[in-house]
């Protein structure tokens, strides 16, 4: 492999929209270079590549962004922290201000006034919505894109970033990129369960198949602090295509009901959580399926359904048009996703202070990544890359201004140069594995390694088959088959560049499902049903009012840490966060 050695004042890992936003923010700070590695089109990657029809977090007339943080907190059963939820809420229509200056299609009533969806969301046309932040982020003079590299691991020394390793998945080239900040903003993590659609469709799922957990699984091997991976996220979704539901839900005021005819939703309470257990009940003790009752909306309703699923899931729309069956005619059947972790919608990843700086120096994360700060969605997302690039402004700030080199900065730099070349030989040597057609030797592809991970943690791990249920026996049997399947990923072998992505891909899930396992042993407990389905611990306990937190040990092992929670105006400080 070619070497291409990059050096940069703020790396920013992943284009979506926290990191388009950083970028964008910082393009503001005269003499601080900004290099955004990307490993798709910067235009149509991430979790809005496809467009979104509403943005569900917004306060809204009448409302104050501590009422944003009692909802969210409340969704949550209490884990949550509230110091993150404020300083993203107090920003939340301020990026939403900026999103329409750079001419997303907000709609608005005859006053000019945002139109409102619920308590909390606001109308949009959002199909173009990653185009317009992708270009709002190359269009500053300081900011740089690279396209199609995938990075697999950072550049840590003493505890302290000192950028990161990866490759381009078309070209032969290893990169070695230094840097003095790093924001990860790579997204939560899909495909570590085996998901609703099997085969060729099995990457129709709610959260995008391309966020494979890389910035988990980096931050993990790198010993930073992670948190609350036990709240999972599976959503409730339309069958089949696994479209959102809330446009439908809060759109048109559809409500739950099984196949007797009754609303259930009431039953089971109205948390996310609640309404996607009160589903997998009724179906279980055989009231289903289970639907959204739509067959009393307007034909003006529907004709609105029809373009709201355009803008985000325009395979909902083409089932209803090509089945002649609309959602004013038939009632729209519903379904539970596999699980994902994923920290906007709930409380999953890197353990933060205010600043979103992690317990590395010179890391920082921002949306899906970062942990504690639940229902974010697209505008807190841009909000937390928005804090992040402030953070990161100071703390290059007050980096140490001497230009000359001290012996032990340049002892550093030479054992960082040794380290890359072994992860330069690292990925070769997946490119250069040769095997032997014999009875004693076979080598198993990274799509056949995924599947056997998925059934593991279908099976042991709470996924769809056990109806998101587990227990301590089972996980135990998890995290072995998981180890087992890890220590399979040397024999992996690729024939090219992309080939050698789907390697590291499958690598960084099967890191974060060693993780994922240890928390749901860790927390004892019964808080989200469905989320975290303990069938030891079936009851919600006052005594486990705490954060779930974790680091990797030095031998692979996994240390569990517990946190008391952060309430009542109080802002997180800990030893961990250096300026």
């Amino acid at each position: 492999m070619k070497t291409k050695r990059l050096e940069t004042d703020v790396l920013i890992i992943g284009g979506g929209t926290a990191g388009c936003f950083a970028a964008y923010t910082l393009g503001k700070e005269a003499g601080v270079s900004v290099l955004i590695a990307e490993k798709a089109n910067i235009k149509r990657s991430g979790c809005l590549a496809a467009g979104v029809n509403a943005l569900n977090a917004y306060i809204t007339e009448g409302h104050v962004p501590q009422d944003y943080v009692d909802y969210a907190k409340k969704d949550a059963h209490g884990i949550v922290r509230e110091d993150l939820l404020l300083s993203m809420s107090e920003r939340l229509n301020h990026v939403t201000k900026v999103l329409d200056d750079l001419g997303l299609v907000i709609l608005k009533d005859e006053n000019g006034k945002y139109v409102a969806r619920g308590n909390r969301n606001i109308k949009i046309n959002g199909e173009n919505i990653k185009p317009l932040l992708a270009e709002a982020a190359m269009s500053q003079d300081n900011v740089t894109v690279l396209e199609r590299v995938n990075i697999t691991d950072y550049i840590i020394e003493e505890n302290e970033i000192k950028g990161a390793w990866g490759f381009n998945i078309e070209e032969n080239v290893f990169y070695d990129i230094r840097a003095k900040a790093v924001l990860c903003a790579t997204g939560g993590a899909a495909g570590l369960y085996r998901p609703n659609n099997p085969g060729f469709s099995r990457h129709k799922m709610w959260y995008s198949p391309f966020n494979t957990g890389a910035g988990f699984a980096m931050g993990i091997l790198a010993g930073a602090e992670m948190t609350t991976f036990e709240m999972r996220f599976i959503a409730l979704r339309c069958k089949d295509t696994i479209a959102p539901v809330g446009t439908i839900a809060q759109g048109v005021g559809a409500r739950q009901m099984n196949s007797h005819g009754e609303i259930y939703e009431t039953k089971y309470g109205l948390t996310t959580s609640q309404r996607l257990y009160g589903t997998v009940t009724e179906n279980r003790e055989g009231r289903g399926p289970c639907y959204l009752k739509t067959d009393e909306i307007s034909a003006a309703q529907e004709q609105d359904l029809y373009r709201a699923y355009l803008n985000m899931a325009p395979s909902q729309t083409l089932k209803w048009l090509e089945g002649s069956r609309g959602p004013a005619s038939e009632n729209v059947e519903i379904e539970g996703t596999e699980p994902y972790i994923v920290g906007g919608h709930t409380a999953s990843g890197y353990w933060v202070d205010n600043g979103r700086r992690t317990t590395v120096k010179g890391l920082f994360a921002a949306g899906d990544v970062a942990g504690g700060c639940p229902q974010k969605y697209v505008t807190g997302a841009l909000a937390e890359g928005e804090i992040a690039a402030e953070s990161m402004t100071k703390y290059l700030k007050n980096l140490n201004a001497d230009s000359e080199k001290s012996n032990a900065i340049k002892e550093i730099e030479t054992k960082i140069d040794n380290a890359s070349i072994l992860k330069k030989k690292e990925y070769e040597a997946h490119l250069t594995a040769e095997g032997k057609d014999s009875e004693d030797t076979f080598f198993i592809t990274a799509e056949q390694l995924e599947e056997a991970m998925q059934k593991v943690m279908d099976q042991y791990a709470g996924g769809i088959a056990t109806d998101y249920q587990y227990n301590e026996e089972r996980l135990v049997i998890g995290k072995k088959r998981i180890g087992e399947l890890l220590d399979m990923i040397d024999e992996l072998k690729a024939k090219d560049m992309f080939e050698l992505k789907d390697i590291y891909e499958v690598r960084e899930r099967l890191i974060v499902c060693q993780t994922l396992i240890e928390h749901l042993r860790a927390r004892k407990e019964t808080r989200w049903h469905s989320f975290g389905e303990n069938t030891d611990y079936p009851e919600e306990s006052n005594q486990w009012l705490k954060y779930v937190n974790s680091k990797r040990k030095p031998d692979g092992g996994t240390e569990i840490i517990f946190r008391e929670l952060v309430t009542g105006g109080k802002v997180y400080e800990c030893t961990d966060f250096t300026e």
